[in-house]
Parts: structure tokens; C-alpha cells; sequence
């Protein structure tokens, strides 16, 4: 099984109010309803690794902006 985190996760920045953005939130909560006890836990699997991933590339960006000198 294989979620796709990053179509939720780009569509939630691009919502243009914050009731698309609620909306969205909603049909990922919709969908985690839907799964098996067995699917729930690769979900929250796959969303921990996703999750990290994005933590990772902010940091590995913003350690990038510092040392270029972007916030001095």
C-alpha cells in the first residue's frame, strides 16, 4: 500500500480559502476512516516517513539559507 501524502500536502498549500483547505482535511480523515485496522497502521506508517521527509528538507533548507548568509 501506498499513500500519496504529497498530493494532499500540495493541494492543502495551493487552497486558495481555508474552508478548501478544510475540505481537504476532511477527505483525508474521510479516507483514513474507510481503512482496515491492518491499513491504519501502514497509513500512519507512511505518514510518520512523509512527515520526517518534509522536516528534513525544511531544515536541510533553512541550514542552506543560513549559511548563505540569509539571515544576517
Amino acid at each position: 500500500m501506498n499513500f500519496d501524502f504529497r498530493k494532499y500536502h500540495v493541494r492543502a498549500i495551493n487552497a486558495q480559502s481555508e474552508a478548501e483547505k478544510a475540505a481537504i482535511n476532511q477527505e483525508l480523515k474521510d479516507l483514513y476512516d474507510a481503512l482496515s485496522e491492518d491499513e491504519k497502521k501502514v497509513f500512519n506508517e507512511e505518514l510518520q516517513k512523509f512527515l520526517m521527509s518534509q522536516y528534513k528538507a525544511i531544515g536541510d533548507d533553512y541550514q542552506a539559507l543560513k549559511k548563505g548568509g540569509a539571515f544576517n
